[in-house]
């Protein structure tokens, strides 16, 4: 092997952990933003304004979750069953609203919940990376 092959696996190697951290924070941070626009109406609030009216089947448990995982996932409690809660969450929204509308998500509109879905299934798998508030690296 050469030099540069085996500095780029070194450098890479030791960024692994950080990029993970990156991606589980950015994941978090956006799916607690869905979850807090439609418990709460900020940030534009559920279906373009509003707030979902607390107990309504499935959209106020979707947001809880969103709320709840988005931020444990964020902060690095729990990192995996919250990530592997939210990713199946998303998978029973793509199947159960969007797939009925069309066969491929940018026909039916479940793009961003194919996109969670793996993006947490992900985490779930690599663990939470570095950063956590548990302080324990996996």
């Amino acid at each position: 092997m050469s030099q540069f092959t085996t500095t780029a696996r070194t450098t890479t190697a030791a960024a692994r952990p950080h990029l993970i951290a990156l991606h589980r924070a950015v994941v978090g941070l956006l799916f607690a933003c869905h979850g807090a626009a439609s418990l709460f109406g900020v940030l534009g609030g559920a279906y373009g304004g509003g707030s979902i009216k607390a107990g309504t089947w499935p959209g106020w448990y979707a947001a809880v979750i969103q709320l709840v995982c988005g931020s444990l996932v964020l902060l690095g409690l729990g990192t995996r069953v919250a990530a592997l809660v939210a990713s199946g969450s998303m998978a029973y929204a793509y199947f159960t609203v969007h797939q009925e509308n069309a066969l491929f998500p940018i026909q039916n509109g479940g793009e961003s919940a194919v996109l969670f879905c793996w993006a947490f299934l992900l985490i779930a798998v690599l663990g939470p990376g570095s950063f956590t508030l548990t302080g324990r690296e996996k």
